[in-house]
């Protein structure tokens, strides 16, 4: 783990999509209102990029392909101020209810999208809620063969919608029959033999910002990155009310009104970066990351080698 400033470095994270588009009130039928919503996104997101700028804090923003085509700029102004873009694929679906195929044309149309309005690489990926469990680790070769170099979707945790319990929770390389892809897995603490999620979005809500940071500087003593991640729409608790479940509502709400000072704490009591230059001197495994390199397959097989070439302990898939 690097140290700047005397503090160690972490990684900091965003998904970048729209109040509406939660898994929690996902339905068919709604998926088809969407554009009939009032959009925050784009608002909610400028915010954030000053919040942060304010704490000369860099992050990454998994952007969804569906945020961006409609808001281009945003992406733009996301690139000029130095943040990471990586993708949160295109429209938000849970990867257990795609296919294989369904998967790919998906993340490659997000990536594609995300790389044309940047004019940067993208690198890293995290799927809607989590959703890479033991019934669809075949995304990972997906990922892999799609030049994703990293992914940040296995979330260590037992929970009623997502989660691999039992699976390393630090940053590690996996291994599958595609190649090898780098797992930046969300920040979990051990309690009482429990792996407890603490990296943040409803979490970062639910527990006193107190706890929070005593469970955060524990894990942080480990000597390795914490990976955090929070959603534009928690910085506002304004935003339209969704109908659904007393539990889903629970959930998405609790809390809204604390969020964006709970933010300014973390950023004050720890030191974050975007994902990319946390692992690049853990790896090496990204040259030429700061344009997208003209040949792409040719560069894509350099990066590849590097990969293999890496000696961390690896997991097969």
């Amino acid at each position: 783990m690097s140290v700047a400033g005397g503090k160690p470095m972490h990684c900091l994270s965003f998904d970048v999509e729209e109040h509406f588009q939660v898994s929690a009130f996902w339905s068919e039928a709604r998926r088809q209102q969407w554009d009939t919503y009032e959009s925050r996104v784009e608002n909610n997101t400028r915010k954030l990029v000053e919040l942060l700028a304010q704490h000369d804090t860099k992050a990454t923003f998994f952007v969804l392909g569906w945020v961006a085509e409609r808001y281009p700029g945003l992406v733009k102004l996301l690139v000029g101020q130095g943040h990471e873009i990586a993708s949160h694929g295109y429209g938000h679906e849970l990867i257990t209810d795609q296919t294989p195929g369904m998967f790919r044309d998906d993340v490659r149309r997000a990536k594609g999208i995300l790389e044309d309005i940047s004019g940067k690489r993208v690198y890293g990926y995290r799927a809607p809620s989590f959703s890479i469990t033991k019934d669809t680790k075949w995304a990972i070769s997906v990922l892999t063969e799609e030049g994703y170099l990293y992914d940040s979707s296995i979330f260590p945790v037992l929970h009623d919608r997502y989660g691999m319990p039992g699976a390393d929770p630090t940053i590690h390389l996996l291994r599958g029959e595609a190649g090898c892809i780098w797992e930046v897995p969300p920040t979990t603490a051990n309690i009482l033999g429990m792996r407890l999620p603490v990296a943040g979005g409803g979490y970062f809500r639910l527990y006193p910002y107190p706890l929070l940071r005593t469970l955060l500087k524990r894990s942080e003593r480990s000597g390795l990155p914490l990976v955090m991640y929070l959603h534009p729409w928690e910085l506002d608790p304004d935003q339209p009310r969704m109908d659904g479940s007393w539990l889903s509502r629970f959930r998405h709400y609790l809390n809204l009104h604390k969020t964006q000072d709970r933010l300014r704490s973390l950023l004050k009591d720890f030191r974050f970066n975007a994902i990319q230059k946390v692992l690049e001197p853990m790896t090496g495994a990204f040259p030429g990351s700061d344009t997208v390199i003209p040949h792409y397959e040719e560069s894509l097989a350099v990066e590849k080698r590097l990969l293999l070439a890496t000696s961390p302990p690896t997991h097969k898939f």
